[in-house]
This record gives structure tokens, sequence and C-alpha cells, in this order.
């Protein structure tokens, strides 16, 4: 077996990149060519670099095991060896001679040769930086904060990871009773409902990050690792989904178009359903029409763009980038209508409050709230105390809901003198992303209660009361980082996706499981159609899976 550089960049990357630590990974990304490697990142699972890290420890273990004496180091022989004692040169030697003396001292020391090398390739006597014996008992999987964010490590227990599938691996439905280990949830929590069969789509050479349907269509997009976008049409029951290839692509020096070899992280249909934007790391926002052409390529941004949306009036798209400005362009034209920059940092997410105004957050931690036409922030929102990973306006467009790193989730009102009005502590880990739900005060549905939904890297998504500041329902099936929610168009059921490669469908009145899916790659992000009875899913391994709950409904 044999590794190239590329290989151990490429894990590297992608260990940042389902970590959360998505900036990071655009910088060594850029710096190591990851882009330019011929590795098929469909094909590599999640969490490899820790699997391989992990097997690794395992095979010192057990080249300490066979090289020390017997009985003498099983503190280091029950599985306790940690990452840095796997590094550390005179393991075995520094080891062996601690317990040698130990043993002397009880009188019961075997008789060795002077002079004897370890694996480690110094004298036995020789001791390793003044290192007492007990320093293998602190391991590695007691250390929750070593491995914060990676999917798997959510656990106290083990950061164990393997790349081994599952028996459930099969991209069905989750079967109630089946009695595969994890299936089952917390003690008398009822089952999802089974669901027989989801549609998979496949063409994607590298993870799916984002997905979205059209609003008027059953059409669903999906923006990849690639350096594409697709439009899948599933509006022709049993006949096998058409898909439309959007190339992402720049001019080379010499004006030819070439691919870009960036990933596709964003992208939003228009109110009309006749028009999709895509943002990508290249640094390019794009439109197309339904059709596949290209209509216009917005290019303004130095560096990567990481949140684009539509206005409700379909005449300006807001964009957010790694160089610390937001933009709003003129659809029609395709040209800047104003840049702000006004943060310090790369600028996350973008949320529209009407129109002509926008909210948007950074790593910088703050959140400011312009219009076009002001050469100023209307307000500015402090007091997160990490960066802040996503915004969202709730239907009244009065109260701004924000999550971050800091493991906080607050919520705003522009018509407020101190601006804050709940702070939310009770996740365990980031949140990564927040939603409300389609109800409430300036909605379709008034009557019926606001709720939001936070999706968070402890695993669980939580539902909020926001009247009262509290939360109504810890949803806690999931078994790895949480990436995203959304609640269907009638505000009933919340779709949740995690790295655990499940899709779990929630009844927001009672918090109860309703339906569950199990898929073949982590779930990047989950999405409803316009009627709700359908559900789309993309995956870190390059599928996209649509559920249809119709048949399941009228049970």
């Amino acid at each position: 077996m044999s590794f190239s550089s590329d290989e151990v960049n490429y894990l590297v990357y992608r260990y940042l990149q389902e970590s959360g630590f998505t900036h990071s990974a655009y910088v060594f990304g850029m710096e190591s060519h990851v882009q330019s490697s011929n590795i098929n990142g469909s094909l590599v699972p999640p969490a490899a670099l820790l699997s391989i890290i992990q097997k690794g420890l395992q095979y010192t273990e057990a080249e300490v095991s066979v090289n020390a004496e017997e009985g003498l180091n099983d503190h280091l022989t029950n599985g306790s060896l940690s990452l840095i004692d796997a590094v550390m040169p005179d393991l075995v030697a520094s080891t062996r001679e601690a317990n040698l003396a130990a043993a002397a001292a009880a009188g019961t020391a075997p008789t060795i040769n002077a002079g004897t090398v370890s694996a480690g390739g110094k004298a036995s006597g020789v001791t390793t930086n003044g290192l007492s014996d007990d320093r293998g008992s602190k391991s590695f999987k007691n250390e929750p904060g070593i491995v914060n964010n990676i999917p798997g490590a959510n656990t106290p227990t083990s950061v164990v990871l393997s790349s081994t599938p599952t028996p459930m691996d099969t991209g069905d439905i989750r079967i109630p009773g089946s009695g595969v280990s994890g299936v089952v949830g917390p003690p008398g929590e009822p089952m999802g409902q089974e669901i027989e069969k989801a549609v998979v789509l496949k063409g994607h050479e590298s993870e799916v990050f984002i997905c979205a349907w059209n609003p008027q269509r059953d059409f669903l997009a999906s923006g990849s690792g690639d350096s594409t976008a697709r439009i899948w049409n599933l509006e022709n029951e049993g006949v096998e989904p058409q898909q439309l290839v959007l190339r992402h692509c720049i001019r080379d020096p010499r004006g030819t178009e070439v691919p870009s070899n960036k990933d596709v992280t964003s992208l939003d249909w228009n109110c009309e359903g006749t028009l999709l934007a895509t943002g990508s790391y290249d640094g390019y926002a794009r439109i197309w029409t339904t059709e596949g052409r290209l209509a216009s390529t917005l290019g303004q941004h130095k560096g990567p763009i990481f949140a684009l949306k539509w206005n409700r009036k379909g005449n300006f798209i807001l964009s957010a980038g790694v160089d610390k400005t937001t933009i709003i362009w003129d659809a029609s034209t395709g040209q800047c209508q104003q840049q702000f920059a006004f943060h310090e940092a790369p600028a996350l997410d973008v949320d529209w409050q009407s129109n002509d105004s926008f909210a948007s957050c950074s790593t910088d931690m703050k959140i400011h709230v312009c219009k076009l036409g002001s050469q100023r922030p209307i307000r500015t929102f402090e007091g997160h105390s990490n960066e802040v990973n996503a915004i969202k306006w709730d239907p009244s467009g009065q109260l701004l809901a924000s999550c971050s790193d800091d493991m906080t989730l607050k919520i705003w009102n522009v018509n407020s003198p101190t601006g804050l009005v709940h702070d939310l502590q009770a996740h365990q880990k980031e949140i990564y992303t927040i939603k409300w739900s389609p109800t409430g005060r300036g909605s379709s549905m008034p009557n019926a209660p606001l709720v939001l939904a936070s999706a968070s890297f402890d695993s669980t998504v939580r539902l909020w009361d926001v009247e009262r500041g509290h939360s109504l329902y810890t949803l806690t099936r999931h078994s790895e980082p949480v990436y995203s929610v959304a609640f269907s168009p009638d505000g009933r059921l919340l779709a949740s996706g995690s790295f655990d490669k499940c899709v779990h469908i929630w009844s927001v009145a009672t918090g109860q499981l309703v339906y569950s899916y199990r898929g073949t790659g982590g779930i990047f992000e989950v999405c409803w159609n316009s009627r709700g009875d359908k559900v789309g899913a993309s995956a870190s391994d390059g599928s996209v899976a649509v559920l249809d709950l119709r048949q399941h409904k009228a049970q």
C-alpha cells in the first residue's frame, strides 16, 4: 500500500469540510491544488481520515503489545493508546523501562540483556522527556474537545470511525423493527413509518452540497463539488428522471472556456421558477434558465461565494463572499447594483427582509441590516462570541434569528432599541443552520404558531417557541452532526438531514418521528417541493435522494 501527497491533501481537505471549517478548507484546498488532482471525491467515504488514523492506532497498539514484555504494558494494550502516544519515538522503550523498574521494586523483574533495542529504535534504558509511565492512560477518545465537529465524534465514548458499510447502507428507508443497531431510538419512542423506496439520482461526480426545488414545477436543482449544478425533471411519473448538466466554466488567458474545477456551493430559484441562480467557489454567480442555458454571469466578488438569494420580486439577487462583501445584483442586466463592504471578515450568509433590504452575517461575529441605496448599515447586531453561521428573517420581517459556533441561537428585533430579544442556550456544540416555520404573523397561516428549528453539530435538532423563548422539543434520533432542516410548506412537518446518512421527518406539533430514511452518504441538505409531498436530500457520496410521501399520507 502506498499514498501520494495529493491523497493526503485531499483527506485533510475533506476532514476540514466535514468538520465545518469551511474557510480553512478553502484556503488549504487552494494552496494544495486539491481541485487539480484526479481524485473522485464521491468515492471517498465520510470521515476517511479519522478512519485511517484509528486503524494506525490499532496497528501501533499491536506493535507495542508484540515488542514489550508480556504483562508489563497492560495500560497500553487495553485500547487506551492516544494519538500523541503513537507518534512518540520511545513509546515502547520508556513504557517498558518504567514497568520493569516497578517490577524490580516488587521483586518480580524478569532478566533482560543490556542494550536491547525497542521498536522505537533506541536502547531500552533511555527515558523520554521525563514523561511518567501513566502518559498512555489519557486516551484520545476521552478528550471530546479534541475532535470537535468531527462526524462520528459526538458520542463521548468513542471516536472509532469505519468506512465499512452497515447492513442498512442500501438506500432504502429505515425499516421499523429491523433490529439493526442504531435504528431504534430512545426507549419508548415510536419509530418512523416505513417508506418502501426512494428515487436516487446519480450523475454528480463529487459531494452534492445543496439542493432546492423549483417553486412551480417538480424540478430539483443540485450543486456539487464537481463544478456542476444539475436540474432533475421529476414531473413524469414512472419515467427515469432527466437531468440537465449546468457546467460552471471560466475563460483561460487564451479566451477558451474550461471547467472551473470549483465547488458549486449555493443555488436559489426565483419565485416564478423560471430562473436558477448559482454561486461557486470560483467567485462567480450565474443565472440559468430551466432549459439549462446560461443567461448571465455575475462577476465582481474576489473569491468564493458562500450564499446567494433572490428577492421576492425577482428583480435582484443578493450574494455573500469570502471577500468580506455582499452584493445586490440586477437580475435583468447582471450588473452590480451595490456592493456593501461593512464586514471585517468573510460574509457567510444573507437573507432578504424586503425587496430592497437584507441582513448579512460574518465570521467577524457581527450582523448588519442593510438597505439598497444606503451607504451605512441600518442596524448592527453584536453579541455572538464566535462566527455567525446563518441568519433568517421570520415571515413578518420583524424578527431575525442567528446561529453561531458559540453554540447559541439569538433572536433580534429591528424595532427594539436593544435589538436582542432572546439568547437561547441549549445546544452543546456549534449550531450550523436555522429555519423558521412558514406560519405566524406575516405568513399565509397567521393563526398557526411561529416555530424556529435549529440544527447542531451536537447531533440534535431543536424546535423553539419564540414567543416564550424556550425549547419545545429536542429531536434526538440523529447520531452525527445535523447539517440541514426544512419545514414543509404547511408547517406541519420538519425534515432534518445529518452526516449519519439519515433523513428524519418529524411532526412539528408533537416532536415525534414520522418517517425515516437512510441513504448511502452523509446528508448536506434537505428540501421540500411546493406541494409538500416530496423531500429532496443531497449527499456526500454524490447522490441525490427523492422521498415521495404521497402514498403514506393517504394511510
